[in-house]
């Protein structure tokens, strides 16, 4: 829905706005981020949706300041509650024309995501999706941010398992069937270093190079995953 309202000039605080009025309006459901506040001390999150653009890691804060330009990498992370049920996931939006690197690390941050979920069945472990995530990443010469991780979702907004975008096969946590959880890869063009601003949310690259992120909410399966959150675009990726 908001693809055609990305564009050069346009702010992210406008884009919060959209996602908010069609969140609630027309699907009838909760922003999950709205006033959510993950420890103590931490001021709630402002607004409805994070809107992380090209250095910005995670959970940056939609503002009418923050004005798009051409080339921009965007990541719009969008949580909803449904009957009680939380459903997350993130994309990336180009704005305008990116540059080559741009496009390499979205790419390969989603065939991450895809390559992490492929290693999703009963009887893996969690070292197994993060190990298939990482050896990708590096194989690129990116980087794996391992300060945040995928989670157990349902009725809680995080809950358990930690999922880890690194790590080795065989190790943690088995995999069972039944289980809610999301992948999350945030992949990094330069070093895997991030720092918190002042605002306690918003977290970007040390380095100040670009960073992408993907994720989907997923269940086990017998056999191996349903994408619960799969886009009609994404037919044709595994």
């Amino acid at each position: 829905m908001i693809r055609e309202h990305i564009a050069p000039g346009t702010t992210t605080g406008v884009l919060d706005d959209i996602c908010h009025r069609f969140i609630v309006d027309e699907l009838g459901c909760i922003p999950a981020p709205l006033n959510y506040r993950n420890s103590p001390g931490v001021p709630p999150f402002p607004r409805s949706i994070c809107t992380s653009v090209n250095h910005v890691v995670c959970h940056g804060i939609p503002s009418a300041r923050k004005v798009l330009r051409n080339g921009d990498i965007l990541n719009i992370d969008i949580t909803v509650i449904k009957d009680g049920y939380h459903g997350d996931t993130s994309k990336m939006f180009f704005v305008g024309k990116p540059a080559v690197l741009a496009q390499r690390l979205v790419r390969v941050t989603q065939e991450c995501l895809y390559r992490g979920i492929g290693a999703i069945r009963p009887g893996a472990t969690l070292g197994d999706i993060g190990h298939a995530i990482q050896t990708h990443a590096q194989a690129h010469n990116f980087s794996v941010v391992r300060e945040f991780c995928g989670h157990g979702i349902g009725k809680r907004f995080h809950d358990e398992p930690q999922v880890l975008h690194y790590g080795h096969r065989g190790a943690g946590m088995v995999i069972e069937e039944g289980m809610t959880f999301t992948v999350e890869p945030m992949i990094n063009a330069g070093r895997r270093d991030i720092r918190m601003l002042p605002d306690r949310w918003t977290v970007v690259t040390k380095d100040h190079k670009l960073s992408a992120q993907w994720e989907h909410t997923l269940l086990v399966t017998g056999d191996g995953t349903e994408i619960l959150t799969r886009r009609a675009e994404e037919a044709d990726l595994s």
